[in-house]
């Protein structure tokens, strides 16, 4: 969205997050700066230092599950995340309650009442757990809900099952699916699957030590009938003997990870089905996401495959666009993959109809983010609780 060289200053998001080389925090940098909105990144890194392609404090390194450590470095950030990039924006966004934590303090640090979005793809399990700790992890979460003028979430069951059901005093909530920023490579023209193999993918953070086992199990079964490649972020931390189960089964192929988005057609293009499943955090946050493989994938018209009793799965048999699996899936994957060695034309329907979908159940329309964040400034500017001695322009006036 264009701005005229002499109209008001862009506006201007400081930005939150956990990861700056997370392919999915590059997605939404992307999307922001896509609809004019000027970003200024707060961020850590977990591997890889290599500095992004956008404006960024380093916040220092977190690392997965590093519990203790993550909280230390909230404060830490805090006092780094201060200064004329965080004084000039018109909104902080900040990812997951780790870098929302981050943000307040470092708000109150610098004496502003700048307004605040939390932005939740994923409900964690410490703030998930139906225990005393769970208890405790919400209530920090509720507090700092508090001090928020919204929250984006990814999926309609992080609203059903967790801020609807906890917080249902927090009317601020609004969906951002994890779809794509833009169009990336062209959609195939056809839906062919011609190779005497079936192909199998698993891509993005490889996190889940189930579904690792169960493409182990689905190699061994039907080695010389079907390839499994995995690409992505091995989490070792839940899978403390990933590459220990990938040497001992050769079917299992792991090419590291890859450039996003540079590989995604690549990735999508070499495989039949792509496995979208989630155990990691089963009958919680794994059973209400939905992955960046439904989006991704389904751009590519590649079928995603994953358990029936999840929001993964409901997306799929809504769009009839893949396909689900009832428990025990140690039992039920395996008959799917022998009924498609058989006869590959139900992959070949599934990827007709995901070639059929509008381009915007993948693609984020324009204007989307832009949207949202004109939401979350406008009503702190209606109350004069901006963090600038004069009021802001309304967004819409910066056209």
């Amino acid at each position: 969205m264009p701005r005229s060289a002499k109209g008001p200053a862009p506006v201007r998001v400081a930005y939150f997050a956990h990861d700056w080389n997370d392919a999915a925090i590059k997605r939404r940098v992307a999307g922001f700066e896509r609809d004019g909105i000027s970003v200024a990144g707060f961020a850590s890194y977990r591997t890889d230092q290599s500095r992004p392609n956008w404006v960024v404090a380093d916040l220092g390194r977190t690392y997965d599950n590093g519990y203790l450590r993550r909280a230390a470095s909230v404060f830490r950030g805090a006092k780094i995340a201060q200064g004329a990039e965080l004084n000039d924006a018109d909104l902080i966004v900040a990812r997951n309650l780790d870098m929302l934590l981050t943000a307040l303090f470092a708000r109150r640090r610098a004496g502003l009442s700048t307004p605040v979005v939390y932005e939740c793809l994923d409900i964690h399990r410490l703030v998930a757990r139906r225990d005393q700790v769970g208890t405790i992890f919400r209530a920090i979460e509720r507090r700092a809900l508090r001090q928020c003028t919204s929250a984006w979430v990814s999926s309609p069951a992080f609203l059903t099952e967790h801020f609807e059901r906890h917080y249902p005093e927090f009317k601020g909530s609004r969906l951002l699916e994890n779809r794509l920023q833009d169009a990336i490579g062209a959609r195939p023209r056809q839906a062919s699957t011609a190779q005497t193999k079936l192909r199998i993918g698993w891509f993005g953070n490889l996190r889940c030590r189930r579904s690792l086992l169960l493409l182990a199990d689905l190699s061994e079964r039907f080695a010389g009938e079907i390839e499994i490649y995995l690409r992505g972020y091995p989490a070792t931390a839940e899978i403390t003997d990933f590459q220990a189960i990938i040497d001992a089964h050769p079917g299992l192929r792991f090419g590291g990870r890859y450039s996003w988005p540079d590989e995604l057609e690549t990735i999508y293009g070499d495989v039949d089905i792509v496995w979208a499943g989630d155990f990691m955090d089963a009958g919680l946050n794994s059973q209400w996401l939905l992955p960046n493989r439904l989006y991704e994938g389904g751009w590519y018209g590649c079928p995603p495959v994953a358990p029936k009793a999840s929001q993964t799965g409901h997306w799929i048999e809504t769009r009839q666009s893949g396909f689900v699996l009832a428990e025990p899936i140690e039992r039920s994957l395996p008959e799917l993959i022998e009924t498609l060695l058989k006869d590959r034309t139900p992959i070949t329907e599934a990827r007709t109809r995901l070639l059929g979908l509008p381009d915007d159940v993948f693609i984020e329309p324009r204007g989307t983010l832009w949207n949202l964040v004109e939401e979350a400034i406008e009503p702190a500017n209606a109350v004069g609780s901006s963090s600038r001695e004069k009021p802001k322009p309304s967004i819409a006036a910066s056209l």
